[in-house]
C-alpha cells in the first residue's frame, strides 16, 4: 500500500476479496478522493466527492460509458439486456425501452393511476394485519413489482398468489447470492469454479427459474399477440421482431434479458427504499407526525394522494428524499468501465479500468449535510420549501443514469404518502427496531416486523 497526495494505491496480487467494501467518510478524509486498486491484472478506481463524480459520469460520460465484463454477470446475462450490455446493443435496447415505457404511460397520468390503484390494494392488504406485528417485505415487494409487471407483462399479481410470491423470493435470493464469497471467487477463477459446487451454482439455478418464468410469459404473449394493438412491453418487442431490417440486438433471447432487467430494477430498489421508509417512520415518530399533519392539511383522509399534491407537500417530499439518502441502497452505484485511456484529476487511467463512485461518502459528507448520520428531512428544506440538492445522486447521472428514475420517484411519493395517510407505523411492543444493514446487491434493512395502526380521524 502506498499513499501519494490524494490517491491511495493498493496492489493485492491475487489476495483479498474481489468485492469492494464500503469506504467510510473518515477513510476518504484520510487518504483522499481517488482510490486505485490492482488485482490479478484488473484495475479499479473509486472516486469520491461531487466534482470528481460529475467529472467521470457527466463530463467524461462517453469515456466511462461501458459496464465491466464481470464473469459472474457474463455467465448470467451474456452481455445482453439493459443494465450490463454495452455499445450499440445497449444503445438500441435502451432507446427502445424508453420509447416503449413512455408509450405505456411513463410520465403520464395513466401510469400514475396504476400506482394509485395499487396503493389501494396495498392499504387493504396491510389493513388485514389489524395492527398486529407483520413483516412488510413481500407485500411491499408485490405492490411495487405489480407496477412494472403491468407495463412489461400486461397484468398484476394478487398478494396471495403463492407462485408469484415464490418468484419474488427467488429474486430476493438472487440479489443476496450475488455477493456471497463463492460468487466473488467465481469472478477470479471462472474456468475452475463453474465445475465446483457452491452457492454460485444455486445462483445459476435460481436465475434459470426466472428465465423460464419470463419465457413462459413470452410464449403466452406470442399466442395472443395483436400486432396492431400491443398491450405491454413484451407485445411491443414482439412486434418489433416482426419488422424487416431491425438491429441485430433485437431477438427473443434479448427480450428475456431486457424483461428481467426491468423486472429486477423495477422491483428491488423502490421496494427496499419503501421498507427503509417505514422503518425510519417507526423510529422517528415525531417526523412521522409532521408528515401526517401535512397530509391531513393538504389532502385530508378521503382523497387519495396524486403527484400534483407533491408541490404542496414539501415536508413529505423532503422525508422521501431523506429516506433515499440514509437508506443508501446502492452505495457504489452500478460500476462503469473506461473504454479508452484517460486521466482523472491528473492521474492516468488505462482503458478497461473498472470505475465505482462512492455515493455513501457523498450522501454522508458533513460539508454537505448538517447532520449527515441522522435522519433529518430538514436537509431538503429551505425556509419551509423543498430544496433540491446537487449532492443527492441516488439515481446516478449521465447517459447511464437510472432508466426508471421517473417511475421510481412517482412510486416512492405515492406509496409512501398513501401509507402514512392511512396508518401510523410503530415498533411491536417490547421490540427494539434496528437500522443494521443486510448486505446484498442492494443495502436493505434486516428483516423486521412492524405494526401498522389504522389512523382514526
Amino acid at each position: 500500500m502506498s499513499v501519494n497526495n490524494n490517491i491511495l494505491k493498493i496492489n493485492l496480487k491475487g489476495k483479498g476479496s474481489f468485492q469492494l467494501k464500503i469506504i467510510p467518510f473518515q477513510f476518504v478524509k484520510k487518504y483522499g478522493n481517488i482510490l486505485y486498486m490492482n488485482m490479478i491484472s484488473q484495475n479499479f478506481i473509486t472516486v469520491t466527492g461531487l466534482p470528481l463524480i460529475k467529472e467521470v459520469l457527466a463530463n467524461q460520460g462517453d469515456v466511462f460509458i461501458d459496464r465491466p465484463q464481470i464473469p459472474i454477470q457474463l455467465q448470467i446475462f451474456k452481455s445482453s439486456g439493459l443494465i450490463m450490455s454495452n455499445g450499440q446493443l445497449w444503445k438500441h435496447q435502451r432507446r427502445f425501452a424508453l420509447m416503449t415505457l413512455r408509450n405505456f404511460g411513463l410520465g403520464k397520468k395513466t401510469l400514475e393511476d396504476r400506482i394509485r390503484m395499487e396503493a389501494k390494494y396495498l392499504i387493504e392488504a396491510i389493513r388485514e394485519e389489524k395492527g398486529q406485528p407483520f413483516d412488510p417485505h413481500y407485500v411491499i415487494n408485490n405492490a411495487v413489482s405489480n407496477i412494472i409487471c403491468s407495463v412489461t407483462f400486461g397484468n398484476r399479481f394478487e398478494y396471495h398468489d403463492s407462485q408469484f410470491r415464490e418468484l419474488l423470493k427467488t429474486v430476493d435470493e438472487v440479489m443476496k447470492l450475488l455477493v456471497r464469497w463463492e460468487c466473488q471467487l467465481f469472478n477470479i477463477f471462472p474456468s475452475v469454479m463453474k465445475f465446483l459446487p457452491g452457492t454460485h451454482q444455486k445462483l445459476f439455478r435460481n436465475f434459470k427459474k426466472l428465465e423460464s418464468f419470463v419465457e413462459d410469459v413470452i410464449k403466452q404473449h406470442k399466442e395472443n399477440l395483436n400486432p396492431e394493438e400491443p398491450q405491454d412491453f413484451i407485445d411491443a418487442y414482439l412486434k418489433e421482431l416482426s419488422k424487416d431490417n431491425i438491429h441485430y440486438s433485437f431477438n427473443e433471447k434479448n427480450l428475456v434479458y431486457c424483461t428481467l432487467d426491468l423486472f429486477f430494477a423495477g422491483t428491488e430498489t423502490t421496494s427496499t427504499t419503501l421498507r427503509w421508509g417505514l422503518l425510519y417512520m417507526a423510529l422517528y415518530p415525531e417526523i412521522q407526525g409532521k408528515i401526517q399533519a401535512e397530509i391531513d392539511r393538504v389532502i385530508g383522509q378521503s382523497q387519495q394522494p396524486t403527484m400534483a399534491d407533491k408541490e404542496n407537500m414539501p415536508y413529505t417530499n423532503a422525508a422521501v428524499h431523506e429516506v433515499q439518502r440514509m437508506g443508501d441502497i446502492v452505495p457504489f452505484n452500478v460500476p462503469r468501465m473506461a473504454v479508452v485511456d484517460t486521466t482523472v484529476a491528473g492521474y492516468y487511467v488505462p482503458k478497461g479500468t473498472m470505475l465505482t463512485t462512492n455515493l455513501t461518502a457523498l450522501h454522508r459528507d458533513p460539508k454537505e449535510w448538517a447532520t449527515p448520520e441522522t435522519f433529518n428531512p430538514e436537509h431538503f428544506l429551505k425556509n419551509g420549501q423543498f430544496k433540491k440538492r446537487e449532492s443527492f445522486l441516488p439515481f446516478s447521472i449521465g447517459k447511464r443514469a437510472c432508466l426508471g428514475e421517473q417511475l421510481a420517484r412517482a412510486e416512492l411519493f405515492l406509496f409512501f404518502t398513501s401509507l402514512l395517510q392511512k396508518f401510523t407505523f410503530q415498533p411491536p411492543p417490547n421490540t427494539q427496531l434496528s437500522l443494521d444493514v443486510q448486505y446484498s446487491t442492494t443495502m436493505s434493512p434486516l428483516p423486521y416486523k412492524i405494526c401498522a395502526i389504522p389512523r382514526e380521524m
